[in-house]
Parts: structure tokens; sequence; C-alpha cells
């Protein structure tokens, strides 16, 4: 059973949709403890990182040790971003701190016209080869693209699996042992991003 972290910073119903679709068994836990034997985590989200604060206290616990116990946990965008120790959007609140560095602002470009935020269709770059392949990407094409929307964005890192550039390169996907994460929206991305929820939802077993 896979638990769906609400806390509300919104795309739930857009999530739940697509692990429906997939066939997945999926709960909202009204507590903490509710947490607890789940065999999976996803913590989704969409808007500003300081809706994140409401994940402190027993929440963070509750995600926290999990994560201690082996249970694999997916970040959704702003989800994604609150793996890191934070943002720069609301640097008042503390991220997660599985992933080491701080989402940073994006950097539009106009002569190119790229504008902040990031929204729309943009192609994946794997970063992942030989005894490194990412287990989240498993069947994705090197031109897979994928859905984003967003204006914080983490660093390439040792952890990133695939990255994305808008006027500058920003990590996409990330990868460390069982602690995943997507700056994009997978439920909004087509059949490449179904593809991804089904191999995490075989992470999950």
């Amino acid at each position: 059973m896979i638990a769906l972290i609400d806390y509300g910073a919104g795309n739930l119903t857009s999530v739940k949709k697509a692990l429906t679709a997939l066939g997945a068994e999926f709960t909202v836990p009204e507590t903490p403890d509710d947490c607890g034997g789940a065999s999976g985590l996803i913590v989704p989200g969409v808007g500003h990182f300081s809706a994140t604060r409401a994940l402190d206290g027993p929440w963070r616990e509750a995600v926290a040790s999990n994560v201690r116990a082996g249970t694999p946990l997916l970040g959704i965008c702003v989800g994604m971003q609150w793996l890191y120790e934070g943002s720069e959007e609301a640097s008042e609140v503390p991220g997660l701190g599985v992933l080491e560095g701080t989402c940073r602002l994006l950097q539009g470009d106009v002569a190119q016209r790229l504008k902040i935020p990031h929204v729309g269709w943009n192609a994946l770059e794997l970063r992942c080869g030989g005894a490194r392949k990412s287990r989240l990407l498993a069947g994705l094409g090197s031109s897979a693209h994928v859905y984003f929307t967003h204006s914080f964005a983490a660093p390439v890192t040792t952890d990133c699996v695939a990255s994305a550039t808008h006027a500058e390169c920003f990590a996409a996907a990330v990868e460390r042992d069982h602690v995943f994460g997507v700056q994009f929206h997978p439920e909004k991305s087509g059949e490449a991003g179904l593809q991804i929820l089904r191999n995490y939802l075989d992470l999950c077993g």
C-alpha cells in the first residue's frame, strides 16, 4: 500500500488518477502514524516551498523513519525539492535533508525568450550509464519529454540521474538508494511519466 502524503500543496487528485490507472493500491494517511507499514511514500506538491512547513514535526519524523527502514520515497516537484536541505524560496523552512544541496531560482534568458517560471514540456537528458543505471527511469528513451511547472530547481550533483535545461541545466530526476525525486510531473507526462510511476511501484514491491 502506497502512502500518498497530503500536506495541502495541491496536485493530489492528478497523482491519485495516475496511480489508479496503474492499478496501484494507495491511501492518503490522516496522521503520521498511519504511514507505518506503507510499502512506499509519495510526497507530491506544487506552488511555494513554504507549503512544506506542514511537514515539520511528526510528519517529518514519520517520513524519515520510513526512509531509515528502507521504504522507497518519491518526491514530485516541490516534494522533490523538500528532499534537499532547503530552498531559497523559503530559506527559513528546512527540507528533509536526505539529499545535500539547496534549491535555487532558475535564471531566465531574455535573448532566448526563456521566462521563469519554466512551464511546459522539456526533454530529459539522461545522466546515468554503465554501472549506475537508474531504476526509476528504466525503459525511458534518451529523448523522453516530460511536463514541468516550476521556478526553483535542485543542483546537478552525483544524485542526479537526469537533467533538463531551461536557460540553465538543473536536476530533473534524482536517485539515491531508495530515495527518488522528479522535478517534473510524471502524472501529467503521458506514457513516459506513467513508465516512471510503474518503475517506482515495482520498486515498492
